[in-house]
C-alpha cells in the first residue's frame, strides 16, 4: 500500500509551536500517537513533558516494527511502554495518573491481513473495495460519568474508566484491537482526533472524510479542518488541535 501521511501542531500554539502528536511510518506498518495536554495546574509528577514520552514511545515501537517482530501489537504497546517506564522511574513518580500518556493507533500488514490497535480517541478507519466503511475507536473517554479533572485523575488506566499509554503496561492489553482479511481493504486512515474531529465534531460523513483523503490527500483533511475550527462557536470545545492523518492506500 501507498502511505501518506501529514502531522501539524494546532495553529494557535505560542511559538515555537510544539506539536504533540508524531506520526510514525514504515514499509508495512503505520502508527499516530497522540499526547495528552496536561490542563494547567496538573501536577503530573513528571520533569518531562508530552512530546518526550511520545518520542520515547516510538523508538521503543520502532525497532520490532522495522524488523518485522511477530511479537503481537498488544505485547508490543506493554513492552514500549515498560520501555519508557524504565528510562525515568528514578527521576519521576511514575504512580501519579496524571504522568504524561498519549493515544495510540497502529495498523501493521501482512501479506492476507492487516492488524489494528486503538487505544484512546484515535480511530483507525477501513475502506472495502465495494465501500463499506469500518471505524475502529476506542470511545471511552467519551463515556465516562463525569469528565472532572478529578474524575479523569481518578479513572485514567483504571477498570471502568479509560486507557492511555503512560506509565502502566497494562493499558495496553486494554485496547481495540483486530484483524482484516487485506482483500477486504482499499484504503485505511488512522486520525488523531485533532482531524477525526471533521465527522466526530463537524458532522461530515466518514464517507466523506476518505473522498477527501483519496481525492485531495491529507492536507486538504486537515485544512478543512482549520476552516471549521476557525469558524466554530460552541463553548467548552478545545478550537484547535494537533492533527495528523496516515493514508494507506491500494493494492
Amino acid at each position: 500500500m501507498e502511505i501518506r501521511a501529514v502531522s501539524e501542531a494546532a495553529p494557535d500554539r505560542r511559538p515555537p509551536a510544539v506539536n504533540e502528536d508524531l506520526v510514525l511510518t514504515g514499509p508495512d506498518f503505520a502508527v499516530v500517537l497522540d499526547g495528552a495536554t496536561a490542563p494547567a495546574g496538573v501536577e503530573s509528577g513528571c520533569r518531562h513533558d508530552v512530546p518526550w514520552l511520545v518520542m520515547r514511545l516510538a523508538r521503543e515501537l520502532a525497532p520490532p516494527l522495522l524488523t518485522r517482530s511477530p511479537t503481537p501489537l498488544p505485547d508490543l504497546l506493554a513492552e514500549a511502554i515498560a520501555g519508557v517506564r524504565a528510562t525515568h522511574a528514578d527521576t519521576c513518580d511514575v504512580s501519579n495518573p496524571d504522568s504524561p500518556s498519549s493515544t495510540v493507533s497502529m495498523v501493521r500488514l501482512h501479506p492476507d491481513h492487516v492488524e489494528h490497535l486503538v487505544l484512546a480517541d484515535s480511530p483507525v478507519v477501513l475502506r472495502s473495495p465495494d465501500g463499506k466503511i469500518t471505524v475502529h475507536s476506542d470511545d471511552r473517554i467519551e463515556r465516562l460519568p463525569e469528565r472532572t479533572l478529578e474524575a479523569v485523575r481518578r479513572l485514567r488506566n483504571q477498570p471502568g474508566g479509560f486507557w492511555a499509554a503512560s506509565t502502566e503496561p497494562q493499558a495496553a492489553y486494554e485496547a481495540v484491537v483486530g484483524t482484516t482479511d487485506r482483500a477486504d481493504i482499499d484504503v485505511i486512515a488512522i486520525l488523531s482526533d485533532g482531524a477525526s474531529r471533521f465527522t466526530e465534531r463537524y458532522g461530515h460523513p466518514w464517507e466523506e472524510l476518505l473522498d477527501v483523503l483519496t481525492t485531495d490527500g491529507p492536507r486538504r483533511l486537515i485544512d478543512l479542518v482549520r476552516e471549521h475550527d476557525a469558524a466554530a462557536t460552541t463553548p467548552g470545545w478545545k478550537r484547535y488541535d494537533d492533527a495528523s492523518v496516515v493514508l494507506l492506500q491500494g493494492p
